[in-house]
């Protein structure tokens, strides 16, 4: 039906063009070649995501190619277009190597300077171009005359129309847009990101040419002035006006660009204002184009299609993964080191350890994405390290992210379709226990469909080996149970698992082998139950107990300053906060502690104003901060030192030192002096970029600044975090002389042991949950922090 329609209107556009007078044939034409460019910028822009602002220049290598084999060679128009469309493919492939490095501002620079070189180049290279005066001749197939050139370029549009219905509907055109999507996600199910990103700067550059030809016939004269930057702007207008990816938006959008000018030629002084008006409406009303706008506007509800449940999953092709002596530095930090395991075959085995471990290093060096600096990674005896990461894939390695990484503008069907080479991908949607609609979008499925609907699709691509980097993070406590239950099933099927995931209970409960890491260093290997017994797992999830070792706090703790009550928040359906009571006196410590994912970083974005709560309320000195926005917080009193320190790298130690104090009207001398005499390692370095500093430095700095904005309360997330055990050391004790000075402190780190020994009082978190409460050495008793960090039984 749709097809039809084209037919008819392409039928209808020819048959005015053979009647109309010259100046309708050259406006037809004109509205030809430039869906011509739109058409094939589509497939770069609609099906790839990449912005090209220089098309113009393919388009002048076209038409040049056509003016010189013709006029200097004395070709035909029709021996010299092919020539024309295949030295504008070569040159768009040679353009794709340097534009595939940058994405963004930085590959729409790179296409600007493109279209930039080949105007100067037409301008300079005078004995062929003709330099500014340009060629000029008859440069039209023989006899067909302009009314001839109309015709043939609107066929030439019809093709490429329909060239481009049938690639958006084949594997390649699915190819395209998964890339575009989820370039990770994409070499992940086998996916050659290059290649298809090349193919599309080529097919697009191609269409350019041959537009470029046809534009050369038509107008008899090529220059360098007619191929100006101007031009490009106006090819990217029509697919982004009548709507990218869609078939039918190259059209819409040509014919809105090439004819409003011309319908509004009668208001000349107007022309140009009321013709960027009715642009910037467009989209802003239709950000989709007009063409997505008229789509969602008509679109009809379809029945929804599922499938039934008790599906099989297929036998996999079965092979252990061995991993030997791995290791990575990143800038001389150490990530992974030595780290040596086995995956077998029907077996799950999980790699845990604290923040920092290196367990999603790892995770990346097996499946492609980090190129290991020593050891080895074999597949079924198959040595794959250094490989691509789809070529990884196509061995037998599948993988799903922390970060669910679906193809977003694709459906349930065809997500699990582009990955399954032999077909049967709709039947894993049953396998996993999904139950939805296969003709929903994926960005509109709920967080728990999407973790089922990944994982359906990474075993699309029949896999011997199944990476998982926290499936469980995000699920609530019955889908939780559901997930182990279907890896259980998927290693029980042959598939080698081997899972990186904070949930404990779930680790525990399904995992035939653990491999514990610390530091990037494999510290433990064994079953869930030897695991729980190592003193060196303890000792790195629970730390050190160490002595307080400060001076007596001046004061005692004074009236409630903060007070939390019934906080619910969190990123999606599933709230990470599930009513949180919890309340800070002033000149007092407390300490936030639990395994990563239970809450504790959102806990401090909520009270911090970095996030809004769900519901629930967070009282600051009786004041209802709840949901004010952070720049609003920090004027009440509260400084949060962030995960990950944060910095402002290019300024200098002091410059991040007033930055601190920006709410305040005066920073005195003495201030920025008592700052260094906290951290003397400050003083040597404050004028140096901060981002030159070590991790110890920065956590150092990243403090000093929190205090100099004299909060009333200090937010310390992961204070510890990437820190070597010396630095730690140090970074302590400068808290524990914050401490004794009586500051007003609530602290989260993953040193659990530290954070004990500084804090008057301490919560544990588990599963967003408050599981247990008291003074430091109550806690420190009860056997509490064991089962949170490491499920283990009480």
């Amino acid at each position: 039906m749709r097809l039809a329609a084209f037919v008819v209107v392409f039928l209808i556009a020819i048959s005015f063009t053979a009647t109309a007078n010259s100046y309708y044939v050259f406006i037809m034409a004109t509205l030809a070649l430039t869906a011509i460019v739109g058409i094939g910028l589509n497939v770069l822009l609609g099906l790839t995501g990449q912005v090209s602002f220089g098309h113009v220049g393919f388009y002048a290598i076209g038409a040049y190619t056509v003016a010189v084999l013709m006029i200097s060679a004395k070709w035909s128009f029709w021996l010299a277009l092919p020539v024309a469309a295949l030295l504008s493919g070569l040159v768009g492939a040679l353009l794709a190597l340097p534009a595939l490095r940058v994405k963004g501002p930085y590959l729409a620079m790179v296409t600007i300077a493109f279209g930039f070189i080949v105007e100067n180049l037409a301008v300079e290279w005078r004995a062929v171009t003709g330099g500014q005066n340009g060629l000029m001749g008859s440069m039209q197939p023989g006899g067909m005359g302009e009314r001839g050139v109309a015709i043939a370029s609107l066929l030439v549009a019809a093709l490429a129309t329909f060239f481009f219905w049938r690639l958006a509907r084949s594997r390649w055109g699915e190819a395209m847009r998964a890339v575009r999507d989820a370039e990770t996600a994409a070499e992940s199910i086998g996916l050659n990101p290059v290649g298809i990103k090349t193919a599309a700067f080529v097919i697009s550059a191609v269409w350019a040419g041959v537009a470029g030809a046809f534009f050369a016939s038509l107008s008899g004269f090529v220059t360098p002035s007619t191929f100006a930057f101007s031009q490009s702007i106006l090819f990217v207008l029509v697919v982004i006006i009548g709507g990218a990816g869609t078939v039918s938006g190259p059209l819409v959008g040509a014919a809105i660009v090439v004819l409003l000018p011309e319908v509004l030629a009668g208001l000349a002084e107007y022309r140009l204002l009321i013709f960027g008006a009715l642009l910037l409406v467009v989209l802003v009303v239709a950000p989709d184009g007009v063409v997505g706008a008229l789509t969602r506007l008509f679109s009809r509800q379809r029945p929804a299609r599922t499938v039934g449940e008790g599906t099989l999953l297929p036998p996999p092709v079965q092979a252990g993964l061995e991993v030997r002596g791995l290791g990575i530095t990143f800038g001389g930090v150490k990530a992974a080191q030595d780290v040596s395991f086995e995956a077998a075959p029907g077996q799950v085995t999980s790699l845990i350890g604290p923040n920092g471990a290196g367990k999603t290093t790892v995770l990346n060096m097996l499946g492609g994405f980090y190129r290991p600096q020593s050891g080895a990674i074999r597949l079924g005896g198959a040595e794959i390290q250094g490989r691509a990461a789809w070529r990884i894939a196509r061995a037998g390695l599948a993988r799903t992210y922390q970060t669910t990484q679906l193809f977003s503008s694709m459906t349930v069907a065809e997500n699990l379709a582009i990955a399954a080479s032999t077909g049967g991908g709709e039947a894993l949607a049953a396998f996993v226990g999904y139950a939805g609609d296969l003709d929903t979008r994926a960005a509109a499925l709920p967080h728990v469909d999407k973790r089922l609907v990944e994982i359906a699709r990474a075993l699309a691509t029949r896999p011997a080996v199944l990476l998982l980097d926290e499936p469980a993070a995000g699920l609530s406590r019955e889908d939780k149970a559901r997930l182990a239950q279907l890896l259980r099933r998927i290693a029980d099927s042959g598939v080698a698992v081997v899972l990186v995931e904070h949930d404990m209970a779930v680790v525990m409960g399904i995992s035939d082998r653990i491999v514990v890491l610390d530091a990037g260093m494999k510290i433990a290997d064994g079953t869930p139950a030897e695991v729980q017994r190592d003193p060196a797992v303890k000792k790195a999830y629970l730390g050190d107990e160490r002595v307080r070792h400060a001076a007596k706090r001046e004061g005692e703790a004074g009236e409630v300053l903060l007070e939390v009550g019934k906080l619910a928040a969190g990123y999606g359906a599933e709230p990470v906060l599930k009513g949180i009571d919890l309340n800070l006196r002033s000149r007092e410590m407390i300490a936030v502690l639990g395994a990563n994912g239970a809450g504790k970083s959102t806990l401090m974005r909520a009270v911090s104003g970095l996030h809004r709560p769900v519901s629930g309320g967070i009282a600051l000195a009786g004041e209802d901060i709840a949901h004010l926005p952070a720049h609003k917080v920090v004027a009440r009193g509260v400084a949060l030192v962030p995960e990950g320190r944060q910095v402002f790298p290019e300024l200098s130690v002091l410059d991040n030192l007033r930055l601190g104090a920006f709410l305040r009207k005066e920073i005195l001398k003495s201030e920025i002096d008592d700052m260094f005499d906290r951290f003397p390692r400050l003083r040597e370095r404050q004028h140096q970029r901060a981002g030159l500093l070590s991790g110890g430095e920065q956590q150092m700095l990243a403090i000093a600044r929190g205090l100099m904005a004299r909060p009333r309360l200090l937010l310390l997330d992961e204070p510890s975090l990437g820190l070597a055990p010396a630095v730690i050391d140090d970074l302590f004790a400068a808290l524990d002389r914050l401490r004794a000075e009586a500051a007003t402190i609530l602290l989260v780190d993953q040193m659990a042991g530290l954070a004990l020994a500084l804090a008057d009082r301490a919560y544990v978190l588990e599963g967003g949950r408050i599981v247990t409460s008291g003074t430091t050495s109550e806690i420190a008793r009860d056997g509490a922090l064991e089962k949170a960090y490491l499920a283990v039984d009480l």
